[in-house]
């Protein structure tokens, strides 16, 4: 079978909880919903490449595959797996042994494993099946959290409606210290904002959180493989720690929790089910002295409180919280559209116009809007509000498009002006004889450009001439100049211009005026 193929950023949160957090590979398969083979695998290939963390600001996911799979590598076929299930299932019978079931698998697989192998594999295999543990929780390891099931309610003043909030509950495992705070609703900026008031509060953060399957945490609820939200696991990157999801339908695997939920709802819910609250702000402050009150009460078996073993043992063991506060970001993936802009929340942000239809994501805040491609950020701006609203960066532009954004009828005259202050004239009366200036910027721009092909000097006097006669356009500075009258005195040039020559077929004055007699 061969090995899962990682997506490049789950290659770099397998490293980082190796080289960084220096976690277990069975801890890393769970914290990224892979197999332990494919973890190993990876740790083997980084080894080799000789990478540590922090990885090169330079190293794009294109550098990055290529250092992990250089062309020179062999692929590494392993020898077929048996069928443990099938196993299972005949060694239940009368007379079958492992010897015959093993002269079996060599029939189906000449290069498979031998016997020894085959018989310690399939051993391995079966001691998971069905496995009771108790768990030992570690100083500063481990907190989980989960949102109650029965729910806290507010009275609306003004109507005088029951409204039902959710209660968040996170507990520590060394300690069993409980946090709970009530907030508006079971959504991420709720359930963000509550983990990083219950750090707080603690003064610190677990290495490692511990949720249920519910859609704020957890994207993809999968027995085997959870997706893990996208904000929720930069806010676990924030505070130094790792989201390892329980399983499905496995309360065994959260212990702590479903105890605390109990705790809350018989010490919290209960003390309070006959108080009315008309605001979130006062029901929390309830909320807190039920709180205190848990944690400074004895335990029944321990004889010690949970405060206590907080400060002896998760307290010294926890990380320090960083110096700045978690803002919630929220991530999207967005495609460049044909004007290079991706569209976010009904408005529109600019990116290097190279990356025409790519797929990049987007990271925002409140306050900023952040795009990366391949993991590097390629463009910022601040977060806009509203709709129908862009935000464009020049350097994104190409160039004939930034040099069409910066005309101006103002700055076009100014342009002109350098070249002489005739140039600057007709310019100015192209622009002033159109309904709109932009019909006249091709104009200007012909004009402009004629400096490419004659002198400036040139230029200048025939734009001088053009300007006496009162033919300001492109097409009258370009045959003075293809005639070389730009070369001539203005009063001479001006005077042959107007006279009209002699001859038999061009009528006269006295022509027009005797056909109007006529008529």
């Amino acid at each position: 079978m061969a090995m899962k193929r990682l997506s490049m950023r789950q290659i770099r949160q397998v490293l980082r909880l190796r080289l960084e957090h220096g976690l277990s590979t069975r801890a890393i398969a769970r914290a990224c919903s892979v197999g332990l083979g494919t973890v190993t695998e990876y740790l083997t290939r980084a080894r080799r490449a000789g990478l540590s963390w922090p990885l090169p600001e330079r190293l794009d996911d294109g550098a990055l595959e290529a250092l992990l799979y250089p062309p020179s590598a062999e692929a590494v076929h392993p020898q077929p797996l048996p069928d443990f299930v099938m196993i299972h299932k005949e060694l239940k019978r009368r007379g079958v042994t492992l010897m015959l079931l093993w002269l079996e698998y060599l029939k189906d697989h000449p290069g498979g494993y031998q016997y020894s192998q085959f018989c310690h594999r399939y051993r391995r295999w079966a001691r998971k099946l069905n496995p009771s543990m108790r768990q030992v929780h570690r100083a500063g390891e481990k907190a989980f959290v989960d949102f109650a099931g029965q729910k806290p309610t507010l009275v609306d003043p003004e109507t005088g409606e029951i409204v039902e909030v959710e209660l968040f509950i996170g507990a520590l495992g060394a300690s069993s210290l409980i946090y709970a705070e009530a907030v508006p609703s079971q959504e991420l900026p709720c359930w963000i904002g509550a983990h990083v008031h219950m750090f707080e509060e603690w003064g610190g953060c677990p290495a490692i959180l511990v949720p249920d399957n519910l859609k704020s945490g957890i994207t993809k609820p999968c027995r085997y493989e959870p997706g893990v939200n996208r904000t929720y696991e930069e806010m676990a990157e924030h505070y130094g720690a790792v989201v390892i999801p329980a399983r499905v339908r496995r309360p065994k695997d959260k212990p702590k929790a479903e105890v605390s939920v109990q705790v809350a709802e018989r010490w919290i819910l209960a003390v309070l089910r006959n108080r009315t609250f008309f605001s979130l702000g006062e029901l929390n402050a309830a909320i807190r002295q039920c709180r205190e009150a848990i944690n400074d009460r004895p335990m029944q078996k321990l004889g010690v409180s949970r405060r206590q073993l907080f400060e002896e043992l998760d307290r010294p063991a926890m990380k320090k919280l960083p110096a700045t506060r978690y803002e919630i970001a929220r991530w999207k993936d967005c495609k460049v559209s044909i004007d290079y802009h991706i569209e976010l929340e009904r408005n529109y942000y600019s990116v290097p116009y190279q990356l025409l239809h790519e797929r990049v994501e987007a990271r925002y805040t409140s306050s900023t809007v952040e795009i990366f491609y391949k993991s590097r950020r390629v463009a910022s701006h601040v977060r806009l509000f509203g709709r129908g609203q862009a935000s464009t960066c020049p350097e994104h532009m190409p160039a004939s498009h930034r040099a069409h954004m910066e005309w101006s009828p103002s700055r076009i005259v100014a342009w002109a002006e350098k070249n002489g202050p005739a140039t600057g004239r007709v310019i100015a009366r192209i622009l002033e004889s159109r309904p709109h200036p932009e019909q006249g910027f091709r104009s200007c721009l012909g004009i402009l450009r004629l400096a490419k092909t004659y002198e400036a000097d040139r230029v200048e006097a025939a734009c001088h001439r053009a300007d006496a006669l009162g033919a300001a356009s492109y097409r009258t500075v370009k045959n003075i100049l293809a005639a070389g009258l730009d070369r001539l005195p203005v009063e001479e040039e001006t005077l042959s211009l107007n006279l009209v020559p002699e001859h038999e077929n061009i009528r006269g004055a006295e022509y027009y005026a005797e056909k109007e007699d006529r008529c």
